[in-house]
């Protein structure tokens, strides 16, 4: 194997290795906190999908250590309301954020 293959692979491998434990996204969060909020963010958005008082679509969800946030356009005080008890009653949501704008 030339010197040079073997230098630049070397490197690769050291930099692998070393950013293996660094954070991924926003404000340090670690890359086992990432994919627990993208597995909580999947678990209310289903929520809202079951549910037919609840617009799955029209409803946006992001979750970051655990706290979700919901925002979008809800068609009543109902609607909004059903979409936080469904996303605080979602198991790992530490707290909700509703941001949610009824409209009618």
């Amino acid at each position: 194997m030339p010197m040079r293959t073997l230098l630049a692979a070397t490197v690769a491998a050291a930099a692998l290795l070393t950013n293996a434990g660094c954070a991924v996204y926003r404000d340090q969060q670690t890359v086992g906190s990432y994919i627990d909020d993208a597995t909580l963010t999947t678990r209310v958005k289903a929520k809202f999908a079951d549910d037919k008082t609840v617009s799955a679509m029209a409803i946006s969800v992001e979750t970051f250590k655990g706290v979700v946030m919901l925002s979008g356009v809800a068609k009543s005080a109902d609607e909004r309301m059903k979409a936080e008890s469904l996303a605080r009653n979602t198991s790992g949501v530490v707290d909700v954020k509703n941001e949610i704008i009824v409209r009618a």
